[in-house]
């Protein structure tokens, strides 16, 4: 009824409860996924998506309905050192993603 596990050098622990409860995993809860390159974003994209329909943005969820965020250390590193214009082409490119591609964002950050 208790566990705890670590990630990536992250712990985390999950309890359950004796008592019934009318709630259910939804995006209030995600994991983030940095990725060195696209070949690593595609890897993780392909074990993880389940639900083709929730794909957004570099949003997917899993086979339990779990939300993860598949990003880019680049594409984090560009919004963090980026111009306005630059993050603002970043997010336009990005909202018309579901699976992120890092040659697109490097070429609106570019731009």
């Amino acid at each position: 009824m208790f566990a705890d596990f670590m990630l990536e050098q992250q712990w985390f622990a999950t309890m359950d409860s004796a008592y019934p409860h009318k709630f259910k995993i939804n995006e209030a809860i995600s994991f983030m996924v940095y990725c060195e390159d696209q070949e690593e974003l595609d890897y993780y994209w392909d074990k993880l998506s389940h639900v083709p329909e929730s794909e957004q943005c570099g949003w997917l969820k899993d086979k339990f309905g779990l939300s993860w965020q598949i990003v880019s250390r680049t594409m984090h590193e560009w919004m963090l050192q980026g111009t306005p214009e630059q993050v603002d082409r970043m997010n336009q490119a990005t909202l018309q993603m579901k699976k992120i591609n890092i040659a697109t964002l490097e070429k609106a950050y570019l731009q």
